[in-house]
């Protein structure tokens, strides 16, 4: 493809069938000839990160393969990169949407979703910033969900508590969060805004059956309603 590179891997799920999936050769990719990513606020540096696969995205798709689904529930993937774990729900016939504010995420789903001869499936730009524009063709997320889910999401401070304010406008009053996070530092803080939406929080610790031999992790699960 013009500007980077790609491969096809074949990724074993827990609880789940392999998926084949598209993603950048390495993390030294990098194409934003038209500025897409710049104007989002996403540097040359992260402009990769996206079509990686990384340890916690797989501990997310092994728990959305064994979670109980119910029927009519609609679930929302945020800072989805790859979507793993929407694909998985997908094939599972729930009604799921991924979201990424990467302008390149959605063509990568739709690749992934031919690979592995899945129907169509919802994408949206999902920029946390209450203000910020539709990115990459997609529509902004919009709704409210029962479930709500995400890998590896509280990478920044984020001191003025964006990503807790996104989830509070698209969470339904009974909701359920799913947050699988490599034990990164900012996960106090977002617990703190979470609780203060009403979120209770229980965590379970993950280690190494869905990602690289030394990962370290835990399941952040908060249920309001």
């Amino acid at each position: 493809m013009p500007g980077y590179e790609v491969k096809v891997q074949t990724l074993a799920i827990d609880g789940a069938a392999d998926l084949q999936v598209r993603s950048l050769l390495d993390h030294q990719q990098f194409a934003d000839p038209a500025g897409a990513a710049e104007a989002l606020g996403i540097s040359s540096a992260q402009w990769p990160l996206f079509g990686q696969v990384w340890p916690s995205g797989l501990h997310l798709a092994a728990a959305m393969a064994v979670r109980p689904l119910t029927e009519g529930e609609r679930i929302l993937e945020i800072g989805c990169g790859l979507a793993l774990a929407s694909l998985v729900c997908h094939r599972r016939g729930a009604e799921v949407t991924a979201s990424d504010i990467h302008p390149l995420a959605g063509a990568f789903l739709l690749e992934n979703l031919r690979l592995n001869e899945l129907a169509p499936m919802r994408y949206c730009h999902g920029d946390w910033s209450e203000d910020a524009a539709a990115g990459g063709g997609a529509p902004r997320v919009q709704g409210r969900f029962d479930l709500i889910i995400g890998s590896d999401v509280l990478y920044e401070r984020d001191d003025g508590g964006a990503l807790a304010a996104f989830i509070g406008r698209h969470a339904l009053p009974r909701c359920e969060l799913l947050i699988v996070d490599p034990n990164r530092g900012n996960r106090a803080a977002f617990g703190r805004r979470m609780a203060a939406l009403g979120f209770a929080l229980s965590e379970t610790p993950l280690s190494a059956q869905a990602g690289s031999a030394d990962y370290r992790g835990r399941l952040m699960r908060f249920v309001r309603g």
